[in-house]
């Protein structure tokens, strides 16, 4: 392979992954994290109590620390909560 065409390979190379990331960031910044929606094992990561730190698990449907994203302004409309809503209601219970 010649210099030429490895460099215009590579450069292909950037602009594809580029191109593939772009839209993924976008989708991130309009999301927000909703508390009690997730289902047992669906969780997106640690929960509000601490009891485990990572994706999937949780263990009971619809559980006020467990949370997950969801496009920006949904949460309310799908019966969730905002942290601070949750927060609050761990404090009662």
């Amino acid at each position: 392979m010649n210099q030429r065409t490895m460099i215009t390979t590579a450069a292909a190379s950037l602009m594809s992954l580029a191109l593939l990331s772009g839209p993924a960031m976008a989708q991130n910044a309009a999301k927000e994290k909703c508390f009690g929606i997730a289902k047992a094992g669906q969780n997106d990561c640690a929960n509000l109590s601490g009891s485990h730190s990572c994706a999937g698990q949780a263990k009971v449907d619809n559980d006020k620390g467990e949370w997950k994203y969801v496009a920006a302004g949904t949460c309310k409309t799908m019966g969730g909560m905002s942290m601070d809503e949750a927060k609050m209601g761990m404090k009662k219970s």
